[in-house]
């Protein structure tokens, strides 16, 4: 069967339970994919549609099914010949591991396998599961082993085979400044005192302005020292950031800080997400003092 282009992109991403169906999720939700968990599967056909008549930009969607869906279980073959013959772009991801690890994450987590009814039978619930997903997963588009995989693995592997974005899309940046005086932002991820720098609010004319203004930027860029850090500190920042990405950060906040969150912090938080948006970050800028007496 043809599929059609204009349609979505789906993902029905299922597997063993406690194999990493809902950090496989979360990956799909930061990529973009609009993602359901436990849709039930008499709504799948009518979801879809829906999603076609009234959110025609959604482009990609991720829906997770487990066991617990019986009925997909027993007419699997059925929803995906529907989904076929309509001309879905369809793939099943099918993420498993050995029954000694998911027997561990069982007990470290102390929940219940839904396909047993106490926790004293784990061992004969994943027997069972593994039989009855059996014929599922010889239909697997993709089989992801989830056993030597960390939570920033899986999610990097995620990323890697489905994002449709560009890397630097994958992180939104926050550049904050603020006064030492008034506390440090709980929010930080990276905080950097620029209080060694040359101060405006000695000079007179400068005081009673702040770092958004032409003459207080002007002034604290003229100097050397200031285009050093700057330079110097937005290539750290740049070196750091594909880093983040691989392990999965989605957010970060930077913090620059001077005494009182008025001028020379405004001015290079300012000129640090201007170097990083050249560099096709996304990044927002906050001056949590710029007001404050």
């Amino acid at each position: 069967m043809k599929m059609d282009a204009g349609k979505p992109h789906v993902v029905v991403v299922t597997g063993l339970s406690g194999s990493g169906k809902s950090t496989a999720i979360k990956a799909f939700e930061d990529i973009d994919y609009f993602c359901i968990d436990n849709l039930p599967v008499p709504l799948m056909g009518n979801f879809l549609r829906l999603c076609e008549l009234d959110m025609p930009d959604m482009k990609r969607i991720a829906l997770g099914i487990d066991i617990r869906e019986r009925k997909f279980l027993k007419n699997y073959n059925q929803i995906f010949s529907v989904l076929e013959d309509a001309g879905y772009r369809f793939e099943i991801l099918f993420l498993e591991a050995d029954d000694d690890i998911l027997q561990r994450r069982y007990s470290q987590t102390r929940r219940i396998h839904p396909a047993a009814p106490s926790e004293h039978q784990l061992v004969q619930a994943i027997d069972f599961e593994r039989e009855q997903l059996l014929a599922l997963r010889n239909r697997a588009t993709k089989i992801i082993d989830t056993g030597a995989l960390s939570v920033h693995e899986l999610k990097r592997f995620i990323t890697r085979s489905y994002s449709h974005i560009d890397e630097s899309e994958l992180i939104s940046i926050q550049v904050l400044s603020f006064g030492y005086k008034y506390g440090l932002p709980p929010e930080s991820d990276l905080v950097m005192d620029v209080r060694f720098l040359p101060n405006p609010y000695f000079i007179e004319e400068l005081r009673d302005l702040d770092g958004s203004s032409e003459p207080v930027r002007s002034w604290v860029l003229q100097w050397s020292s200031v285009q050093g850090f700057m330079a110097d500190y937005s290539a750290i920042l740049l070196k750091l950031l594909p880093a983040y990405i691989q392990e999965g950060k989605r957010y970060l906040t930077i913090a620059l800080g001077c005494t009182g969150g008025k001028h020379r912090s405004v001015v290079i938080a300012e000129g640090i997400a201007d170097r990083l948006k050249q560099n096709s970050y996304h990044v927002r800028v906050f001056h949590r003092d710029i007001h404050l007496e």
